[in-house]
């Protein structure tokens, strides 16, 4: 989905991503434990640009992953899925990646140069397509309600939008393997540090190779 958001027009085929990553050591299933292998994945099979992101979603990453999102960049983030695919807190036993492609924020006021409002409903605002613009003001940390994230998990066929704080806190407590994975009989590639080590408060930002970041 992330290769799709960054070139549209030159899809990398899921089974191709899944055979590199076989080959690499960094999947058995087609689980990723690790958020620094995906990150060397997206490179190779995607061509693109990949930062890890480490300590969180929260301050001092906050405002990089907002300018980041803002930038027309996506994210990809390991949290605990919840029945409906929103963020949930289950100490990594429901661990699973998201790719987020926006960002919705409250804004006090809309810049004046590059944003229409929506025609259907007021009050919202789309950056005008191909009009030079000026970023948006971001809200405060601790501002309830004020960003979300435009996210999919891989199963939903629809994007949600999910409250920054909840990915946030979802993203910071996944610590253990899950025991029904533990127990199913099946092999799984696991870095060095478990669940923790590989996902904990870590996040990965992509962008095409060549916008000079």
């Amino acid at each position: 989905m992330a290769g799709t958001l960054l070139a549209p027009l030159s899809g990398t085929p899921l089974e191709r991503l899944v055979q590199v990553a076989m080959e690499r050591g960094y999947t058995a299933q087609g689980e990723m434990f690790s958020v620094t292998d995906m990150g060397r994945l997206a490179q190779e099979a995607l061509g693109c640009q990949a930062e890890v992101l480490y300590g969180g979603l929260g301050a001092p990453n906050r405002d990089h992953v907002l300018q980041h999102l803002v930038a027309g960049h996506p994210l990809l983030i390991p949290y605990d899925e919840d029945f409906n695919h929103e963020p949930c807190q289950r100490k990594g036993h429901k661990a699973h990646w998201a790719v987020s492609a926006g960002v919705l924020l409250g804004v006090q006021g809309v810049p004046s140069l590059g944003y229409e409002e929506d025609p259907e409903l007021p009050g919202l605002f789309h950056p005008a397509p191909g009009a030079p613009r000026r970023p948006p003001a971001l809200p405060e940390e601790g501002s309830p309600g004020a960003v979300y994230l435009l996210a999919k998990q891989g199963k939903s066929w629809h994007y949600q939008l999910w409250d920054y704080d909840q990915v946030r806190d979802s993203n910071l407590q996944l610590t253990d393997f899950a025991p029904s994975r533990a127990a199913d009989g099946r092999e799984y590639v696991v870095p060095v540090g478990g669940v923790q080590a590989g996902l904990c408060g870590q996040a990965l930002l992509l962008r095409p190779q060549d916008s000079g970041h």
